[in-house]
């Protein structure tokens, strides 16, 4: 099979096609074999995930932050960065929490001055006669 309809098939450049071709001819089959997800390993441990975990689980007032928020990644970037010495990325950060089970939340921000019963009641009565 030609180099173009192997990369037109597998939908990869070309270059890779030769490249792999080049591997193959250079040690066989078992050089094509993956060696795994790319990217650094995370820095923490399964212990330290744990730690991290139950940290989480003590919500946001046991570590200073105000009781009415939401973990977001941020927050939980300073919680790692505080508890085990280490900085993450946002994505890093997001990558963890997602790895332990947490979803990354974004606070609600809301006007001091939001009449609550004003919003229910204009989305009960006043947006779907506006629909309509």
């Amino acid at each position: 099979m030609s180099v173009p309809e192997i990369a037109c098939r597998l939908r990869v450049s070309q270059t890779a096609v030769y490249g792999w071709r080049k591997r193959w001819q250079a040690g066989g089959e078992q050089t094509l074999a993956s060696k795994g997800p790319g990217g650094s390993r995370c820095r923490l441990d399964e212990g330290r995930l744990r730690r991290l975990a139950d940290a989480l689980e003590q919500g946001l007032a046991a570590h200073g932050f105000g009781s009415d928020q939401r973990w977001t990644r941020g927050r939980v970037s300073d919680l790692v960065a505080r508890m085990f010495r280490t900085r993450h990325t946002l994505w890093g950060t997001a990558n963890i929490m997602y790895r332990l089970g947490w979803s990354v939340q974004v606070p609600a921000h809301r006007a001091v001055e939001r009449d609550e019963a004003a919003v229910t009641t204009w989305r009960r009565e006043t947006w779907p006669a506006g629909k309509r």
